[in-house]
């Protein structure tokens, strides 16, 4: 059961699920976060379905005022109105963590920003290449017992890679667990991952959305 559009985040109860207490970005530095997660975010923000924290994680040795910064300057960028009341309370919300995401330390330090949290979601804006890292991380830090983890952008480089890729992850977390959203729906997705839908898997209808034929990016990644 999904969440009914217009119901605050932390409203809904679904069967199984809970509304996610925190929000954490991996890769909220890199241009996905820049083109898409900002404006979407704010978007909840302006609608008042966004009532969590969020936390961003990166390697990049940016500070919060910096995140806030390039937070307004990627939404403004977009041609987005910016509301600034709707921003002041948008950027209330936000932390960040600094860290190499194959440092044990790093998950130790995002545990610490999201102490307290029952129902984090973790959303991996990163490469197919570092998610089972990031999974590793996130178990041998104990953050993964309650909380979901959101996969986005082609989820590996072609269908062997894929299937193994997805093999590993079933080590550390249970499928239920995950939710692979692809990332240009991501542009309207966040919404109900943060309302807790989960659970698409290999076996799920999906529905196909519209990508133009031979993208270099869909070619080369799946």
């Amino acid at each position: 059961m999904a969440a009914t559009v217009g119901e605050p985040v932390g409203a809904w109860t679904g069967p199984g699920q809970r509304p996610a207490d925190v929000f954490v970005a991996f890769g909220i530095t890199a241009d996905p976060a820049k083109v898409i997660t900002f404006r979407s975010l704010y978007w909840l923000e302006q609608r008042s379905l966004l009532q969590c924290q969020i936390v961003g994680v990166a390697v990049d040795k940016w500070t919060v005022d910096q995140l806030v910064r390039g937070a307004r300057e990627s939404i403004e960028s977009s041609g987005e109105p910016l509301d600034p009341m709707v921003f002041a309370r948008f950027a209330g919300r936000l932390c960040y963590v600094q860290g190499d995401l194959g440092d044990a330390g790093t998950y130790d330090r995002v545990a610490e920003a999201i102490m307290g949290a029952d129902s984090p979601v973790f959303y991996l804006e990163i490469p197919p290449l570092l998610l089972s890292t990031v999974v590793k991380g996130l178990v041998g830090a104990g953050l993964t017992q309650t909380g979901r983890i959101v996969v986005e952008k082609p989820f590996g480089t072609d269908r062997s890679f894929a299937r193994a890729l997805a093999q590993e992850l079933n080590q550390y977390v249970d499928e239920s667990q995950l939710y692979r959203i692809d990332h240009y729906r991501g542009q309207i997705g966040l919404e109900e991952i943060l309302y807790g839908r989960g659970g698409l898997t290999d076996h799920a209808a999906v529905e196909v959305s519209s990508v133009r034929a031979g993208s270099p990016r869909f070619t080369r990644l799946g």
